[in-house]
């Protein structure tokens, strides 16, 4: 399991970036989606701090490696496998869907670079949206429409997570309690246990350690629910592995014969 941060150069996800515009897509509809196929090869989506306690109820929480680690809701533990879509990314669970799965195709990005401003941008690619007579109006007599509005107000407030996520991460990095992870799964069935690694996770024993006002910081700013938000999430490794091995998607081996 390697759990590396989306490309520098375009998000998660994302094929092609262009902005919004009332001119050139005048015309375009917003289609309602059944499958979501870029799910099926992805095993780990970026969540934000306020999706933690949601979020560890239903997947792991893991941090990513490298230098900007990012929270990653774990949904398979292998490169390409995702245990809650099926193969052609249909959603196959109850289970939450994170926020960047319900922003995509759309994102705010900067256009210029000495630029702050940020545009509603969307990927061209996606089926999601189109020109057409099917599906909602993204402009109305040339304004954006209601539909419009709500993403753009759902992407500002994503935005606005991912900073304090950025903040929070920035923190978690500079304390020090980050350790590569690992996790070992012994099925009844093997004499080998599965071994997974390539991800980041808070050493509990460095937490445990913690006095004085370093303690009182992390409670004060409200780190610590989230730090044992992701700690107590970890014990669904052993779920996502047995949806794998149900799914097909993990082969345990067979047991010797007498």
């Amino acid at each position: 399991m390697a759990s590396t941060p989306p490309s520098a150069n375009l998000p998660l996800f994302f094929n092609e970036l262009q902005p919004l515009s009332s001119v050139d897509h005048a015309d375009w509809k917003l289609r309602r989606q059944e499958k979501a196929p870029f799910l099926v090869k992805n095993h780990a989506v970026p969540i934000t701090i306020e999706e933690f306690a949601v979020v560890q109820r239903h997947y792991p929480i893991i941090f990513s490696v490298g230098e900007n680690p990012v929270p990653l809701a774990l949904m398979g533990l292998n490169e390409d496998v995702n245990t809650f879509v099926d193969d052609e990314g249909r959603w196959a669970s109850d289970a939450y869907t994170p926020a960047y799965i319900r922003r995509y195709p759309f994102l705010l990005a900067r256009l210029r670079e000495n630029s702050d401003e940020l545009s509603l941008c969307f990927d061209p690619t996606s089926d999601a949206i189109g020109a057409g007579d099917e599906g909602e109006a993204l402009f109305v007599d040339g304004k954006p429409s209601e539909a419009t509005q709500s993403i753009l107000q759902f992407c500002e407030q994503f935005e606005q997570a991912g900073q304090r996520t950025g903040a929070f991460m920035d923190e978690l990095v500079k304390s020090g309690l980050l350790m590569d992870g690992e996790v070992q799964i012994q099925p009844d069935a093997t004499e080998q246990p599965f071994v997974y690694r390539g991800f980041q996770m808070v050493n509990e024993e460095k937490l445990a350690d913690l006095r004085g006002d370093a303690l009182r910081k992390m409670n004060k700013n409200g780190m610590l629910p989230l730090i044992y938000a992701h700690l107590f999430s970890l014990s669904l490794m052993r779920e996502i592995f047995a949806r794998q091995v149900q799914q097909g998607k993990t082969e345990l081996p067979q047991a010797a014969s007498a």
